[in-house]
């Protein structure tokens, strides 16, 4: 699944791993259930609902798309313990490469295993990649009913504010 990334973005969004619609459409977070793109324009982040197909208009924004794990799953579930270290490690070289004044996690469990981090919560980490911060976020997943679409756009936007700080 290729990026959507350029060098010193404001925000570089890291999903879990891609799923299997992701894999067949190309397009990034493209399952219908998934709330990554209405969320984006909820949170201020975009003006308008972009479609998966428009991906590449999130570069005029300055905002990108990655993921910890390439290998496509159905379910984040289904990936192992080595996959995200090695993810993490990858991610690391990728952040440091392209120097996003952000990373966005889009998932709590993800980065913890990726890097190692038990205790992570949402929200901004002490962590960083050179300059480059990192924020933690919830999983947009239509499978992560803890958080609705309008409590994820809250933390979406903190992180907005944020990064045009």
């Amino acid at each position: 699944m290729p990026d959507v990334a350029a060098d010193g973005l404001q925000v570089l969004f890291c999903g879990i791993n891609p799923g299997l619609m992701t894999a067949a459409t190309g397009h990034h977070f493209a399952r219908p259930g998934n709330r990554f793109w209405p969320v984006l324009q909820l949170s201020g982040f975009t003006p308008r609902l972009l479609k998966p197909a428009e991906q590449r208009e999130l570069l005029s924004y300055g905002l990108g798309i990655t993921n910890v794990v390439a290998r496509a799953t159905a379910r984040a579930d289904e990936l192992t313990a080595e996959e995200y270290v090695e993810g993490g490690r990858l991610l690391t070289e990728k952040v440091t490469r392209l120097r996003p004044r952000w990373l966005a996690v889009v998932g709590v469990t993800a980065y913890r295993a990726a890097f190692g981090d038990r205790t992570a919560q949402v929200g901004p980490q002490e962590r960083t990649f050179g300059d480059t911060r990192v924020w933690v976020l919830p999983n947009p997943s239509g499978l992560n009913a803890h958080w609705t679409a309008a409590t994820m756009a809250q933390e979406f936007a903190r992180l907005r504010v944020a990064a045009q700080a």
